[in-house]
């Protein structure tokens, strides 16, 4: 019988979990079983079960591992002394650079947290929630400092995170531009938007604070597929 090989951290359960990823963005999480999966890695079901319960497992430790990893980065990144602008700058490459070497997890992250048991789903659009929140507190520092127009935070969060999500058809189509060149033009794209400009009229003509103070309760954490976490 065929065994399971270690996967990049040393571990068999990491070969399961990167495998089962995989197949739940190519098929999706109600369609792929525990069978897909050990066929996939190219041993027997029930050897699968001796490092993992159920797939609902996998599911929680792909979301949950990924969302510690923008977290943990968004800590790091609110501490640091840089200038505001320069700390959204940082976010949207974080997001870029995971979209490309954790595609796979970051995609089941994003599109198949809804399969989530409870209680892991409320904790993770909890998280979810919080983390949008956090963002656009900083774009709202930005915007009081002059380093970011003034624009609507919660506007921007949702333009910044659904532009990065694009690059899922960056994948699909066989990524045409290298992923340095990706990033680069994403990052004047959307920091070059950011930029405050003196003289310039806002767009925010109902007020970027009035929007902020508002965003716990307009974000819907369950509608739109938008990118990362």
């Amino acid at each position: 019988m065929a065994k399971i090989i270690p996967g990049k951290n040393g571990s068999k359960k990491d070969t399961i979990t990167q495998k089962a990823a995989e197949l739940f963005r190519k098929k999706g999480f109600t369609a792929t079983s525990m069978r897909d999966i050990a066929s996939a890695i190219g041993v027997e079901a029930p050897s699968l079960y001796n490092h993992i319960k159920s797939k609902n497992d996998i599911l929680q430790e792909v979301c949950f591992r990924i969302a510690h990893l923008f977290t943990d980065n968004l800590i790091k990144i609110e501490l640091s002394p840089d200038l505001y602008l320069s700390k959204i700058e940082s976010i949207i490459r974080f997001h870029i650079s995971m979209m490309i070497e954790e595609y796979e997890s970051v995609y089941i992250s994003d599109h198949e947290w809804k399969h989530l048991p409870e209680p892991f789903l409320s904790d993770f659009k909890t998280r979810r929630r919080n983390y949008r929140s956090r963002l656009a507190a900083i774009l709202q520092k930005g915007i009081d400092r002059k380093e970011i127009s003034d624009i609507n935070p919660y506007v921007a969060v949702l333009t910044i995170l659904s532009a990065i999500s694009g690059i899922e058809s960056w994948h699909r189509s066989g990524k045409k531009v290298d992923a340095k060149s990706l990033e680069e033009n994403m990052v004047k794209i959307l920091v070059d938007g950011l930029r405050y400009h003196p003289g310039i009229s806002p767009l925010n003509g109902h007020g970027a604070r009035k929007s902020h103070q508002g965003l716990r309760r307009n974000i819907s954490v369950s509608k739109n597929r938008k990118s990362k976490f």
